[in-house]
C-alpha cells in the first residue's frame, strides 16, 4: 500500500472527489473512524473528511478513559452502562498495550458520600452488568499500602474496582488503519462547506481543501454526520441540540505526584468527581464540566478559575504533596458534544449523556455519545443509513481490530512489544523497520521511541507539526514547554520524511509554539 502521507493525498484527491460514494462520513473523531470501519467491513465504498486532524476535537482531549461509567449506574441508565462495560472487555481484549486496565480507587470519608455500602452495592451492579466481579473494599490500615499520601482525616478505607484507560489519539488511529485496510478511505485538512441537496434529499457534499482552497462537489447515498460539537451546522433545523460543555485538564510529571491507581473523589466545593490518576507515565488531574462558550473553531483551552479548581482538587486529596502551577507540565481542554434537553437552569454535570440521531433523507447525524462504545454508535448510524445506500446492516459481531501476529522483537522489552503492537497493529512492521534502521531509543525520557516519531512522518498523514507532536506522538504534552528543546533532533528525523523546506519547517515550529502557549500550557494570569 502507497504511503499514507501529504504527498499521496495531493495526488489522491482529485481522483477520490470524482468516485461516487455509498458513504461520506463527516467527522475524523472516534465515532467517524468507528462508522468507517464498520462500513468498510460491509464492502461499502466509503470516504471520512475531517476539517482540521483526526482526533483534533474531543477525541484527543477527552480523560482517556474506556468505563462503563459508574455516574450513569447512580441514574439509572443501565442499558447504557451494560453496553458500556460490555464494550470495554472488548477492547481490552483486542488492543492489549493501546487499552489497558486501570485500578481505581474511591476513598471513603466519615459523613461523606458516598459511603462504603452503598458504592459497594453500585459496584456489585456494575460487575454484574460486567459479567464479574472486580471491586474490593479496603480498611485504612491496607489503604496506607494503595495510597500514600492520601488526606487521612476521617478517612474509613477506600473502595478499589477496575475500569480502563487508553491513548484517545491513537485509538482513533488504529481504528482508521483498520477502515483503510479493508477499502475504506479518509481526509484531513478538508472542510464541508454544506451539503448538497436535489428534491428534498441529500446526495453529497461540497467540500474544501483547508490546505489549497480548491473545492470539490462529492456525489454519495448517504452522508453521516459524526462532528461532535459541530453536529448543529449542516443538518437541517430540528429537535434537540447540541450543548457543549468543557472539560479541562493538569498533567504533572509523575515524580512531583506518583500514583499508581486512579483516585476518583468528590471536589469539596461543588461535589463534582474528578480524578487523579497515572497516564503515560505522567499524573492528570481532571476533570471540569462547564458551559463552553468559545467559538467552536479555536482550539479550546483551560482558564484561570479551572486551574484552581483542579489545583484545589489535587491539594484537597493530597494535602502533603503541595502541588502547585509551577508543577504542571501541560494541559488540555475538550468540548464534550452533550446532547441537551432544554431544560433551563439545568447543571452541566446534571446533563445525561445518552446520544441521539437525527435523520433527514439521506443523512444522519449522530450527537453525543461515548468514546467507549463507539463501535455500537457505529452500527447504528450504518443501519440508520442502510436505506438510503440500499444495502443491510448486520452486527456480525467481529472484532474492530484483527488481531495481528506480531513478529519476532528481541531486541525491544516485553512492555515495549505490547505497547508497540497496541498503537500500530496492522503498521506494526513499518514501524519496526524504521527501528532496525534509527535503532530503539526513547525520546526524552518518555515511551515513545524516535522511530515512531519517523513512522508517523512518513505514513501517518500529517500535514501540520502540531498534527506530529499532539496526535500522532503525545510529545507536546508529555515534554516540558512542549517539546520546544527536542525540536532541532525532530526535525533532523522528520523534515525530509514530511517534505517540508526550511522555510516551512521554521513556520510550523512557530505556529506550533504559539498553539502550545494558547492552549496547552498553563493559561496567563
Amino acid at each position: 500500500m502507497e504511503p499514507w502521507n501529504a504527498t499521496w493525498r495531493t495526488r489522491a484527491l482529485p481522483e477520490l472527489a470524482a468516485r461516487d460514494w455509498d458513504l461520506l462520513v463527516i467527522g475524523g473523531g472516534i465515532c467517524g473512524a468507528g462508522i468507517l470501519r464498520e462500513a468498510a467491513r460491509r464492502g461499502w465504498r466509503c470516504l471520512l473528511l475531517e476539517q482540521r486532524d483526526f482526533a483534533w476535537g474531543t477525541s484527543s482531549r477527552s480523560s482517556k478513559m474506556v468505563h462503563g461509567g459508574l455516574r450513569y449506574v447512580a441514574k439509572g441508565q443501565l442499558g447504557l452502562t451494560r453496553d458500556s462495560v460490555r464494550e470495554r472487555q472488548r477492547l481490552l481484549g483486542e488492543a492489549p498495550g493501546l487499552v489497558e486496565p486501570l485500578s481505581f480507587v474511591m476513598p471513603h470519608y466519615r459523613g461523606g458520600f458516598p459511603g462504603p455500602k452503598v458504592f459497594g452495592g453500585l459496584l456489585s451492579l456494575y460487575d454484574a452488568l460486567a459479567g464479574k466481579r472486580n471491586h474490593l473494599f479496603y480498611p485504612l490500615q491496607q489503604l496506607r499500602y494503595l495510597a500514600p499520601g492520601i488526606r487521612e482525616d476521617g478517612l474509613l478505607g477506600g473502595t478499589r474496582f477496575f475500569d480502563a484507560v487508553t491513548d484517545d489519539a491513537r485509538l482513533v488511529q488504529r481504528v482508521l488503519g483498520e477502515a483503510r485496510a479493508e477499502g475504506g478511505e479518509a481526509l484531513n485538512g478538508m472542510r464541508v462547506v454544506e451539503l448538497l441537496r436535489e428534491a428534498g434529499q441529500v446526495v453529497g457534499v461540497l467540500v474544501e481543501d483547508v490546505e489549497t482552497g480548491t473545492q470539490y462537489r462529492l456525489r454519495s447515498r448517504a452522508v453521516a454526520q459524526a462532528t461532535g460539537a459541530w453536529a448543529d451546522r449542516l443538518r437541517q433545523p430540528g429537535n434537540g441540540c447540541i450543548r457543549p460543555l468543557r472539560g479541562s485538564h493538569l498533567l504533572l510529571p509523575s515524580w512531583r505526584l506518583p500514583v499508581a491507581h486512579a483516585f476518583s473523589f468528590m471536589h469539596e466545593s461543588d461535589g463534582r468527581p474528578v480524578f487523579v490518576f497515572p497516564w503515560e507515565g505522567a499524573t492528570v488531574i481532571g476533570t471540569t464540566d462547564l458551559d463552553h462558550a468559545d467559538e467552536l473553531d479555536r482550539e479550546a483551552a483551560i482558564s484561570a478559575e479551572e486551574v484552581d479548581y483542579l489545583l484545589a482538587a489535587c491539594a484537597q486529596q493530597f494535602p502533603t504533596a503541595q502541588v502547585s502551577r509551577a508543577d504542571v507540565l501541560s494541559t488540555w481542554a475538550g468540548v464534550r458534544p452533550v446532547v441537551g434537553d432544554g431544560s433551563v437552569g439545568l447543571k452541566p454535570s446534571d446533563e445525561k449523556r445518552e446520544h441521539a440521531l437525527w435523520i433527514e433523507p439521506g443523512s444522519v447525524t449522530l450527537a453525543g455519545g461515548k468514546l467507549t462504545t463507539f463501535r455500537l454508535l457505529a452500527l447504528e448510524v450504518l443501519r440508520a443509513c442502510a436505506g438510503f445506500v440500499g444495502k443491510p446492516v448486520d452486527d456480525r459481531g467481529c472484532a474492530v481490530f484483527r488481531a495481528c501476529t506480531p513478529p519476532a522483537m528481541p531486541y525491544l522489552s516485553l512492555a515495549q512489544q505490547r505497547r508497540l503492537l497496541g498503537r500500530h497493529g496492522r503498521q506494526l512492521k513499518d514501524v519496526l523497520r524504521l527501528i532496525e534502521q534509527i535503532g530503539a531509543d526513547c525520546v526524552a525520557g518518555t515511551a515513545t521511541l524516535w522511530a515512531e516519531l519517523a513512522w508517523a512522518a512518513e505514513g501517518e498523514l500529517v500535514l501540520h507539526l502540531d498534527d506530529l507532536l499532539l496526535r500522532r506522538t503525545r510529545l507536546g504534552l508529555l515534554l516540558a514547554k512542549g517539546g520546544r528543546a527536542e525540536l532541532p533532533r525532530i526535525r533532523t528525523l522528520c523534515q525530509s520524511r514530511l517534505g517540508w523546506s526550511d522555510a516551512r519547517w521554521q513556520q510550523e515550529e512557530l505556529d506550533y509554539l504559539a498553539l502550545w502557549r494558547r492552549c496547552y500550557s498553563l493559561p496567563e494570569t
